[in-house]
């Protein structure tokens, strides 16, 4: 069984899609460990309740962001993680630190990237007027939010929408499409190579599987 390492700052809503996906075998691995770095994050709670080793960093401990990451990378590498996975982690990444887990580093970003990177997506998308939103798994990289995207969900976006409503609609894709590619990585039907997403052999178009080209 593949070994996964999740990474939260917050509520940890697909940490718990991730932890429901391996309980009910969607996912063929065993989640070994969740980390945040904010000790009051919510999904450490959601962790030990299914009895996952729970763990916060915070940054007030380290005199940098490299000591930060050094540490924390010494504490995930305890748990021989064959991918590690963000999961609405908030703490941008040092270049050490993608190159250390390189082609084993997921992300999930609120946006249909190359949309929108970094914060705020749902606001962007609303003050733009866009007629669809939605969300991005992809392979993490040095640039932010700018790594081999996977899979892609789309949602509407109607007249009244709100940020809370668009929230909630991407939420609901996102649960769906996170422990999917999960599954497909600890599968070893997903690779990174040429800087680009692989899913069975096939190397994948810009904005991930069945994208529209």
């Amino acid at each position: 069984m593949k070994n996964i390492v999740v990474l939260i700052s917050g509520n940890g809503s697909n940490l718990q899609a991730i932890i429901d996906a391996c309980a009910q075998q969607r996912i063929n691995g065993v989640l070994r460990a969740v980390f945040s770095n904010k000790a009051e994050a919510y999904g450490l709670e959601r962790a030990r309740e299914a009895g996952i080793p729970a763990h916060a960093l915070t940054a007030g401990q380290f005199a940098s962001r490299e000591a930060f990451d050094r540490a924390l990378m010494q504490e995930i590498d305890a748990y021989a993680p064959d991918v590690v996975v963000l999961a609405g982690y908030m703490r941008i990444l040092s270049p050490a630190f993608v190159a250390h887990y390189s082609g084993r580093l997921l992300n999930i970003h609120p946006s249909l990237l190359p949309k929108y990177p970094g914060l705020h997506t749902h606001r962007q998308a609303l003050d733009n007027g866009d007629e669809e939103h939605g969300t991005s798994v992809h392979f993490v990289t040095d640039e932010l939010d700018g790594g081999p995207v996977i899979l892609q969900a789309k949602v509407p976006v109607f007249a009244g929408d709100d940020e809370e409503v668009i929230t909630a609609r991407v939420q609901h894709q996102e649960h769906a499409i996170y422990p999917l590619v999960v599954g497909w990585f600890v599968d070893g039907r997903l690779t990174m190579k040429d800087n680009a997403a692989w899913l069975d052999g096939a190397r994948l178009p810009a904005q991930g599987y069945a994208a529209e080209e």
